[in-house]
């Protein structure tokens, strides 16, 4: 018997890092509703995995709601344009393993982005022939854990188990009731969960 029947991955420091890709449009968002700039590689990568509304909070605390409005409004029409085309790096070897977990399980996606991002995901790196479904906070309001079993729901998943790497992602994998593996490369840390130091591992780890 298999150890799960599917696998469920985050995106954002799992399967790829597109922070150097949006810092600008952050940046330009910023500087169009009358805030400073001060947004960097380091600043975004904490936030990745986050809802828009949490990042505001976490980076521009102070900002009224027309500032909140604007900046939203110009990451949201920009930022999925811009990914579909530029794309982000991908983790080292992500295609072979996806490939080679493909022949095997069923592939997901769950994140907190906003709808269109896990499109441009695929249209950027033609990723979307190794993944069977995705949901995604813009898309239902909801939140990951709430996403996860949505997804598990209209699937009829029974033994999934979700790679995500922050401690967000296994309170909502705890919160779906499913298994976690932790994706210790990416952008987080996880304290006693199963891991994962390169994405290639993951292959061994669920068989």
């Amino acid at each position: 018997m298999k150890k799960y029947d599917s696998i469920i991955f985050d995106l954002d420091g799992t399967l790829w890092d597109s922070v150097n890709s949006v810092v600008d449009i952050w940046n330009n968002a910023l500087i169009k509703a009358g805030i400073e700039p001060t947004m960097n590689y380091n600043e975004l990568s904490k936030c990745m995995g986050l809802q828009i509304e949490q990042i505001f909070d976490k980076v521009i605390p102070q900002a009224t709601y027309e500032q909140r409005r604007i900046v939203k409004q110009n990451c949201l029409s920009s930022e999925v344009d811009f990914l579909s085309v530029k794309g982000g790096i991908l983790y080292k070897n992500l295609e072979d393993t996806l490939s080679t977990l493909k022949k095997s399980f069923p592939l997901f996606i769950v994140s907190n982005c906003q709808d269109g991002y896990i499109n441009a995901f695929f249209t950027a790196h033609d990723t979307k022939k190794y993944f069977d479904d995705y949901e995604c906070a813009g898309r239902t309001g909801k939140s990951k854990g709430e996403n996860i079993k949505i997804l598990c729901s209209r699937h009829n998943l029974k033994k999934p188990v979700y790679v995500g790497d922050t401690v967000m992602d296994f309170t909502a994998a705890e919160y779906a009731g499913i298994d976690f593996i932790h994706a210790a490369y990416g952008f987080g840390e996880v304290e006693n969960a199963k891991k994962i130091n390169t994405f290639a591992e993951l292959i061994e780890l669920t068989k």
